[in-house]
């Protein structure tokens, strides 16, 4: 991997973290179209390299949320000790949080290496962009849409986390599938998106800072100064992503975003059929 494939990927990384389209997905179809390997090796640089740009968005949605994210932390250390703070909206919506980012944590652990070693390939990217595309669709056409994230409780924060569980399988998009399980709830595509984005702090914080305790070391002096750029790359881009989206989606639908997964997907279906790229 040389310095120009780093910055390619932070930048794929960036755009494509928050955005319902898969990031995985994208980052190893820009991976095997650059002819880098090792995705799924444990033991690469390149799982050092992605595991690290990750955090990079991941630094970028902890930018956005810090005030959130503090009056959250806020309100669980106050309502440790006083059972009155236990009934502010802060302190629940830090619990509800924490509920939505269980499933995939128990998932995510138990199935791990077998998502690694089996289902990581090129097929099943090019499936599950089609699929849950459709299945984005569908959610928000049929979504009432008129649910605010106020009005979130357990049961709603639990279905949000089924849906964030099935980002394990590669291609599936965790905030798109989490979306799509909030609109089918009846929640606006603001607030679906915002409660995803919340949910994925958790879950995406503790696999890459796993990853990267794993991987680091096979980052050598070259790769490193390309992966430093690539994370500030994924750190800036994934900041305007996700304040763009969140503006956009006021008033916009999820249909580009629908269109752009089921050609990626289709796209990717003919270069395997074609044997343009190995899966």
């Amino acid at each position: 991997m040389n310095f120009i494939q780093a910055i390619v990927l932070g930048i794929v990384q960036g755009l494509t973290e928050f955005l319902p389209i898969s990031s995985s997905a994208h980052v190893q179809i820009a991976s095997e179209l650059m002819n880098i390997k090792g995705i799924s090796d444990k033991n690469s640089a390149t799982t050092a390299f992605i595991a690290t740009i990750q955090l990079g968005t991941e630094a970028a949605v902890l930018l956005y949320f810090a005030k959130d994210i503090w009056r959250f932390l806020s309100a669980i250390f106050k309502g440790l000790f006083n059972k009155a703070a236990r009934k502010s909206a802060d302190f629940k919506m830090a619990i509800y949080i924490l509920i939505g980012s269980i499933p995939v944590g128990i998932v995510g652990l138990v199935f791990k290496h077998f998502i690694e070693e089996t289902v990581r390939t090129l097929w099943v990217i090019s499936f599950t962009m089609i699929i849950f595309g459709i299945v984005l669709f569908v959610s928000d056409r049929i979504g009432s849409k008129t649910k605010e994230i106020q009005e979130l409780n357990a049961k709603r924060a639990i279905g949000f986390g089924i849906g964030q569980m099935l980002s394990v399988i590669p291609g599936v998009s965790r905030s798109g599938a989490s979306i799509s399980f909030g609109l089918l709830a009846g929640f606006s595509r603001a607030s679906a998106a915002r409660f995803s984005f919340l949910i994925g702090i958790p879950a995406v914080l503790v696999s890459g800072l796993w990853e990267f305790k794993d991987s680091y070391k096979n980052l050598d002096s070259e790769l490193m100064a390309g992966t430093a750029v690539a994370t500030l790359t994924s750190f800036i881009v994934g900041y305007l992503v996700i304040a763009g989206l969140l503006k956009y989606l006021t008033k916009g639908s999820f249909t580009p975003f629908v269109i752009w997964r089921i050609l990626v997907g289709l796209i990717l279906l003919g270069l395997l059929t074609t044997g343009v790229i190995a899966a």
